[in-house]
């Protein structure tokens, strides 16, 4: 693609980057045929190729977001499938990301939606806020149904729908808290290793289960688990909403706090049980790479960062006391097969530890949950997770494994079948506590 922007605009590293990214794109098309949003829509401008277009005219002649850009943009999933098919290489990812940012400096929201986003940039990223938010809307949740539901499908939605969407996705019940930040679990027998397990944010208050099985399989196979005392929420979930001061900070705070222990103690990994988070911090060291205080210690931790499954994948597990019968429908997060190029791994695990691993058709579509999506933008995540569901069913599985909290809590809104952590099997299946299957 060719492009016009000026050596005074060049100078800025992320300009310099986005024209870089844009010069790759060859206009081919193929990445409309897997945009879920594209192949719901079915407009241009809500695939990939259309937003680089809008994000190439607002970035080259240097105008404010328009309300048709933010539109669109806000539309976008980051799911990435664009990414995986693109024959180019198109970061289409750090483009996206540059155009939120600018969106946030530069686009006066009507001051519902501003107020909303800051809502949900305080509180998320807070275990303590987020379990206080979910045990409100417990309460709030029954005044749900006398909100309006929209007679026809809208992919522009009202504040009132967000709210709905909100008290729809809040649980039932809470779990008791999991271990508390600090907490080292040693090897049972010859310690083999040691790493960190990052505690996340709604993870931790929703399902401290996940953490925890997969606790119970580290120490189970030689490896110290440690819960690192000073880490906060990796910056994930404020990225994708523009706030990359907040993201940048929070990334510094973890960057310190692990390169800490790793200097005291030692750590072979630092492992991640919500596919969403990872994809963020291997991310670090690019998001921090002009910063000259932190560039070089993001780049190490990027390089610690790993998928628990890409972890369990290095050493031996346990002979499996799985029957072989217990038919498993593997939900592929887009965080990880598209963010982190992770698509065999997990099945391989499943498969190899006795469960019958089944592919779910349209594996490469999203199931609508992407961070704040489904509160943001509730109708098209929903269209998404029926789609999802819908394909999950044609495979008549006994369980659904994924390996992101989000989509877990995405899929089970639409389905009775059980949802669980990849984890929480592969724990089963070597020694632990049979998870919470009907």
């Amino acid at each position: 693609m060719k492009t016009e922007f000026s050596l005074a605009q060049l100078a800025d590293p992320d300009i310099a980057e986005a024209n870089k990214i844009l010069r790759a794109c060859v206009h081919c098309g193929f990445c409309t045929a897997t945009c879920p949003t594209y192949v719901l829509l079915g407009d241009e401008l809500d695939s990939p190729r259309g937003r680089i277009y809008l994000i190439k005219e607002m970035l080259e002649k240097d105008r404010p977001p328009t309300r048709e850009v933010v539109k669109h943009i806000d539309r976008c999933l980051s799911c990435l499938a664009c990414m995986t098919t693109c024959p180019s290489g198109v970061n289409y990812m750090h483009l996206v990301d540059q155009a939120r940012v600018r969106i946030e400096q530069q686009y006066a929201r009507p001051l519902t939606e501003r107020m909303l986003r800051a809502v949900l940039a305080l509180v998320l990223p807070r275990p303590d806020l987020f379990r206080l938010s979910m045990v409100l809307a417990r309460i709030a949740r029954p005044l749900a149904a006398l909100l309006p539901t929209p007679e026809t499908f809208s992919a522009t939605p009202t504040l009132l729908s967000r709210i709905k969407a909100m008290l729809a996705l809040a649980p039932g019940r809470l779990p008791p808290p999991g271990a508390a930040a600090g907490s080292v679990f040693p090897a049972l027998g010859k310690r083999r290793g040691r790493v960190a397990l990052l505690q996340g944010c709604a993870q931790q208050v929703l399902a401290p289960r996940i953490n925890q099985a997969a606790i119970n399989l580290l120490t189970r196979h030689g490896i110290e688990v440690v819960l690192v005392k000073d880490e906060q929420c990796c910056g994930a979930l404020t990225h994708h909403l523009g706030r990359d001061d907040d993201a940048l900070a929070r990334a510094r705070g973890n960057i310190a706090a692990w390169t800490a222990e790793a200097e005291r103690s030692g750590l072979d990994a630092i492992l991640v049980t919500t596919s969403g988070c990872g994809t963020v911090i291997k991310d670090y060291g690019y998001m921090l790479r002009e910063d000259r205080d932190f560039a070089l210690a993001a780049a190490r931790i990027s390089a610690l960062a790993k998928d628990i499954t890409e972890y369990l994948g290095s050493i031996e597990l346990h002979k499996s006391q799985q029957p072989g019968d217990v038919v498993v429908a593997y939900h592929s997060a887009c965080s990880l097969q598209h963010g982190q190029k992770i698509t065999g791994l997990p099945k391989d695990l499943l498969s190899k530890n006795g469960f019958v691993v089944k592919d779910v058709p349209e594996s490469h579509l999203c199931c609508g949950s992407a961070g704040t999506y489904n509160l943001l933008q509730p109708d098209i995540a929903n269209r998404l997770r029926d789609r999802k569901v819908a394909n999950i069913a044609m495979i008549k599985p006994d369980v659904i494994a994924a390996g992101n909290i989000g989509c877990m809590v995405q899929i089970a809104g639409g389905t009775s079948v059980p949802v669980v952590h990849t984890i929480e099997l592969l724990d089963w299946a070597t020694g632990g506590p049979r998870p919470g299957l009907s």
